[in-house]
């Protein structure tokens, strides 16, 4: 679990982790909680949950890498284990809905998917969450599961599979899905947050869906060119036609200052755009190169 400034919801968090590790006492549970550098005493409140219950692991990295750098290290500190839930700090994910994901794992499933049946968010929120997901499905080369996100539950071949793969620009249910292996669900609904306001501001929430869209779709690129392909036609007809009238001697409409100006700033305009995409896939790619660690890891207890 990423914690990104979660105070005031780790209490019951850590009573309804703690019940649901008490119901099934033959698993031998580990619950790894990531502190995103926060800001608040998150970390100071998790590392007494560790002291009083052996079964609470510290992760501190040494400032905010982002929910999927502290995912990442979270899923590598538990790379050893048989199965890893990976879940929200804040309480939408309810940990009550853990003891299914188990039970299909235990009865072969290797990848357990919670998928949403409905959600708490209302508003601009909601409806953007709704827009993402169908824009989502419509991009992508391979089919990924809808109205799912880091809740889930993974075995460790799994999981093994998904640490190989070395990409920075990580979305996280598009990558368990790519791995691919035998994929059972559990229907949940989505709940609100126990306490405080999203630690996903709007901003950190486009970047990755463009990470999302950028990291498993080639349609922007495609639509460029079809895009290109499109207009070099239509101009190519334009020009057939004048060339024609004139060759046949009939009078050529003069073009105003007006469609001109019109002209120049639709193809600028597709243009810019078009570079612009380039640039976010280009952007990526220097991301790989570079090849800086995704996240320091600060102490862990």
């Amino acid at each position: 679990m990423p914690v990104f400034n979660e105070e005031a919801g780790l209490g019951e968090l850590f009573r309804r982790l703690a019940a649901v590790f008490d119901s099934k006492p033959s698993i031998g549970w580990s619950a790894v909680l990531v502190d995103d550098g926060s800001r608040d005493n998150s970390a100071a409140l998790i590392a007494k949950q560790c002291d009083v219950d052996s079964r609470f692991v510290l992760v501190r990295l040494s400032r905010n890498f982002g929910f999927q750098a502290a995912l990442l290290a979270g899923l590598r500190h538990a790379a050893d284990a048989d199965a890893v839930v990976t879940m929200d700090a804040d309480l939408q994910d309810p940990p009550e809905v853990i003891p299914a994901m188990t039970e299909r794992w235990s009865e072969g499933a290797e990848v357990v998917l919670a998928v949403r049946r409905s959600r708490a968010e209302t508003g601009l929120r909601r409806m953007s969450f709704q827009l993402f997901h169908r824009t989502f499905a419509r991009l992508v080369d391979y089919p990924v599961e809808p109205n799912t996100g880091t809740f889930g539950l993974m075995s460790r071949d799994a999981l093994e599979a998904l640490l190989d793969l070395p990409e920075r620009n990580r979305f996280f249910p598009a990558l368990r899905s790519w791995v691919g292996f035998r994929v059972e669900h559990v229907l949940y609904d989505r709940q609100e947050r126990f306490a405080g306001e999203p630690g996903q501001t709007y901003r950190r929430l486009i970047r990755y869906a463009l990470d999302g869209i950028f990291s498993f779709s080639y349609l922007p690129l495609r639509l460029l060119t079809y895009c290109g392909v499109f207009l070099a036609g239509g101009g190519f007809a334009v020009a057939a036609f004048f060339a024609a009238r004139r060759i046949l001697g009939l009078e050529v409409a003069f073009t105003g200052f007006t469609t001109l100006v019109t002209l120049v700033l639709f193809l600028g305009g597709v243009q810019l755009i078009g570079i612009g995409i380039l640039g976010e896939y280009l952007a990526r790619v220097y991301d790989e190169v570079k090849n800086r660690p995704l996240y320091v890891v600060r102490r862990r207890s």
